[in-house]
């Protein structure tokens, strides 16, 4: 794979880089199985939308609150134990999911529950797995972390594309099947951790940086920007779009689920994983600039767009556009920092849950907002829209203030001519 070559055929780290790999398919089934049960949820357990969207809030606002706390101690409890536990809470909230809400009084507080747990690992898994990458002896480093993230993507379209077949295979009464088999693979994972080597995270006789040095950089509060706006980018169309095809698009779930997140996982694996080929022939500062525009323009599609077609295809390429989004501002500041260590890491694992919390969670307010709004609903219906396409409409429009936020980050960094 050109210059990735001598990162990922580095032998002694091999394994490592494949349980890495695994470590991000997991995350990926915890933050995207949910969504694809959206609709059962609002049947079996009467949930609103703005319920819904509270789900999504939860997960990455934990997993945000897992990140502050692997600043303060991952150092201390040592990464190895640290990836061990992060997979031993992804599997318990997995198993969760389908039990709590079936024995509790509440349903909502069940998957509330389960939510929160598996989001502590998933939110642990994001600090710890990209510095042990980085970590890793070998050159391109950009291209090495945009792979990685691929296989976040590759694992999300395992998960929609199992989860879709197998619920139009056995049923939607069935659907508490699931999560437990999504739960093997955590468990698998958690045994390579045990044994894998690791590389230091910081160079021998070098000391990472703190978070209070980071900050004096104004490089660190764009990068932080950044990563808020890849977040809510990514997670606002990934985790609504299931929902948007079925209810908003009027398409039958398999067909949506398919045609939406499927190809939405697919094309931003796409990218990431043509980064990680050719990343060291493009400037990244550039490709992350092209991304936000197509960014805008494919949530304006996806909104505005009469035809239901039109508009899976804007949902889908938004995937493709969004994909160089979080790595590439990770590697930016990665190669800006190199001793930044957990404190870098971390701070920008906050922002981007920060992002992927707050975007879907306002999709979903003002989606029940809009449903709300006489006038809304009135120019809706004049537009042959029902009140449930106008909420979900007008909540993906509130996403697509991030990718102009992105787009103006951007430039602001262009400014700065060092090239990383």
């Amino acid at each position: 794979m050109g210059n990735l070559g001598s990162s990922v055929q580095n032998k002694p780290y091999k394994k490592t880089l494949h349980a890495c790999y695994v470590g991000y398919i997991t995350q990926a089934i915890v933050n995207n199985l949910a969504p694809l049960l959206f609709v059962i949820f609002q049947q079996q357990f009467q949930v609103s939308f703005e319920e819904i969207g509270r789900l999504s809030f939860i997960n990455f606002g934990t997993q945000l609150l897992t990140d502050l706390f692997c600043i303060k101690f991952v150092d201390k409890m040592g990464y190895r134990r640290a990836a061990v536990l992060a997979h031993i809470c992804c599997a318990l909230g997995l198993v969760l999911l389908p039990v709590l809400p079936s024995v509790l009084p509440a349903p909502y507080l069940g998957l509330v529950i389960a939510v929160m747990v598996y989001a502590v690992g998933g939110g642990m898994l994001e600090v710890l797995v990209s510095p042990i990458v980085e970590a890793i002896p070998g050159d391109a480093k950009a291209s090495s972390m945009s792979l990685l993230h691929a296989f976040y993507c590759w694992g999300q379209v395992l998960v929609v594309l199992g989860t879709t077949l197998l619920l139009e295979w056995i049923g939607g009464d069935y659907w508490r099947l699931l999560p437990l088999l999504w739960a093997l693979v955590p468990v698998f994972n958690l045994f390579r951790f045990l044994k894998v080597p690791l590389a230091p995270i910081i160079p021998e006789g070098e000391q990472g940086l703190s978070v209070r040095h980071l900050m004096r950089s104004k490089f660190f509060w764009v990068a932080l920007m950044l990563m808020m706006c890849a977040g809510a980018c990514e997670l606002t169309m990934s985790q609504w779009s299931s929902l948007f095809a079925e209810e908003g698009l009027h398409v039958p779930k398999v067909v949506g689920d398919l045609a939406g997140p499927c190809l939405f996982a697919a094309l931003m694996g796409i990218g990431r994983t043509l980064y990680g080929v050719l990343g060291h022939r493009i400037h990244l500062k550039n490709a992350l600039l092209l991304c936000g525009l197509l960014c805008v323009l494919c949530y304006g599609v996806t909104v505005f767009c009469a035809s239901p077609v039109l508009s899976l295809l804007g949902c889908a390429v938004c995937g493709f556009s969004v994909s160089l989004m979080w790595p590439g501002t990770v590697s930016l500041s990665a190669g800006r920092f190199p001793r930044g260590g957990t404190a870098l890491f971390g701070a920008l694992a906050v922002f981007g849950d920060m992002g992927g919390a707050i975007g879907p969670w306002m999709a979903g307010i003002v989606s029940d907002w809009a449903q709300r709004s006489q006038e809304l609903v009135g120019w809706g219906a004049a537009m042959l829209l029902s009140p449930e396409q106008v909420g979900l409409k007008c909540g993906l429009l509130v996403g697509m203030i991030f990718p102009i936020l992105l787009v103006v980050g951007l430039l602001l960094l262009r400014k700065d001519k060092r090239r990383v």
